[in-house]
């Protein structure tokens, strides 16, 4: 796992420095991270969707899929440089996000939250982003353990099965706030 970390952050870092990089130019990386790590996990069959079609709520950056046409969560994805995830969580599209996805996660690349329902159920920082900017070198890669935990968690999540009216009722009416604010604008 260490190694898998290290060449991630050897990967932003050498996106970072040529200086022309935009927040699309990363997800390659992301991509390749969350393979490889399902790789070492023996996780089977998944599939990652970067940029998908628009959803009730918008459009987040990686749609995954458990291999059975299960979504198994989302990932929304800002630059490096954007420091402070903190002020993204306040965001309206952050809020639709955390109100429609029952699993999902919000990065800078290097550092990963994950939400259950709207609630931050976890987060890790892996690296430094500002040891990439300003020394133009791969941070070394922290909190390992942690890293992994996260990913288990959001991997080990399934949707709930609908078991009466009441909780069919539940989610079509997250879904409907989002339709009626659309068609309202």
């Amino acid at each position: 796992m260490k190694q898998l970390l290290e060449q991630y952050l050897k990967n932003l870092t050498a996106t970072s420095t040529r200086g022309d990089a935009r927040e699309e130019s990363y997800y390659k990386h992301l991509d390749e991270l969350i393979k490889q790590y399902a790789n070492l996990q023996k996780i089977k069959n998944i599939d990652i969707t970067i940029l998908p079609k628009k959803t009730e709520a918008g459009n987040p950056d990686f749609r995954i899929w458990d291999g059975k046409n299960h979504i198994t969560g989302y990932i929304e994805a800002k630059e490096p440089s954007v420091t402070n995830l903190d002020y993204i969580e306040d965001t309206e599209q952050l809020e639709r996000y955390l109100s429609t996805f029952p699993n999902f996660i919000l990065t800078n690349f290097y550092e990963f939250r994950v939400y259950r329902n709207g609630q931050k159920i976890s987060q890790v920082m892996i690296g430094r982003p500002l040891i990439a900017k300003r020394l133009q070198i791969a941070p070394p890669v922290e909190n390992i353990d942690k890293f992994k935990q996260l990913f288990e968690l959001f991997f080990s999540f399934s949707l709930p099965k609908v078991q009466t009216a009441r909780s069919l009722a539940i989610e079509l009416a997250k879904r409907t706030r989002f339709l009626r604010d659309e068609v309202i604008a």
